[in-house]
């Protein structure tokens, strides 16, 4: 995600300091792209950037290149903004949040929905949660890399809206593909079944993209199985933190922590399929 959304900030005429976990991707881009600067550590892109984006996996990727060693931390002042693009903890978010105010910095987090093809056109969903005048000032960045941007509320709300997200993307990728091996177990084709529920109650883009793909047997990750697992996991995290059962989605985090369990866990979340249809295996 990171790339492209790297080269829509290009593209608008920004100058780029990046760093990256893993340096091959930085170096590729720096190479590919001019006004674009790799730094060795998170704390001297802190130093020449006013407005840091971050872009990684989960909370604890968050708080090791904020918090950690060399992070971005340690070069704050009272210009920083921090942006966090990333699915995060709400929890966590808000902690980060207090912990990066302390020190005189801002934070807004800005999850995003539309993957990997919507990061290159520029047309990321994008959810933002922090303080008004925080907001404010990521917009014209947000506006470079998304085309609906909603601001949610205080600090945390942008994940909190992610994790509704989150939660309607994985309970309907798993009601599509028990819809698909219901049908077909009863000798009618899914690709028939995806044809009909378009343009009534059903049709929904889950059905469109993921029903395609499980059709296809095309489970290239755009989104993985461990990635959704982490975040349907947040979700009944935030849940038990008000003490709400939500007994759709813990039924459905089993079908992820079957993918894992089985060695699925890098395969496109489209694949949940083979979890609830083993014949598919």
């Amino acid at each position: 995600m990171g790339t492209p959304m790297c080269q829509q900030l290009h593209n608008s005429g920004i100058d780029l300091c990046i760093w990256n976990r893993n340096s091959e991707p930085s170096r590729d881009l720096s190479e590919k792209l001019n006004r674009t600067t790799v730094y060795k550590t998170p704390a001297e892109v802190a130093l020449n950037c006013d407005i840091i984006i971050t872009m990684v996996t989960d909370a604890p990727a968050v708080e090791a290149i904020v918090f950690g060693k060399n992070g971005i931390a340690e070069s704050c002042r009272s210009s920083s903004l921090l942006i966090d693009m990333g699915t995060t903890s709400v929890i966590q978010t808000r902690n980060f949040s207090k912990k990066l105010s302390a020190m005189g910095g801002s934070w807004v987090d800005a999850p995003v929905s539309g993957g990997t093809t919507a990061a290159a056109n520029g047309s990321l969903t994008i959810m933002a949660g922090g303080r008004k005048e925080s907001f404010d000032r990521a917009l014209p960045f947000l506006k470079i890399m998304g085309e609906r941007i909603t601001y949610v509320g205080e600090v945390g709300a942008g994940q909190i809206a992610k994790s509704a997200n989150q939660m309607i993307v994985g309970l309907t990728i798993g009601a599509v593909a028990e819809a698909f091996t219901l049908a077909r177990h009863n000798g009618v084709e899914p690709e028939k079944i995806r044809e009909a529920l378009f343009g009534g109650f059903a049709h929904s883009r889950i059905l469109e993209l993921h029903g395609e793909r499980m059709i296809k047997e095309d489970y290239a990750p755009r989104a993985k199985c461990s990635i959704q697992r982490k975040d349907i996991s947040e979700a009944i995290e935030l849940a038990n933190s008000v003490n709400l059962s939500l007994p759709s989605l813990a039924t459905n985090l089993k079908l992820w922590d079957y993918m894992v369990e089985n060695g699925l866990e890098d395969l496109d979340h489209s694949a949940l399929l083979l979890a609830i249809d083993p014949l598919n295996r």
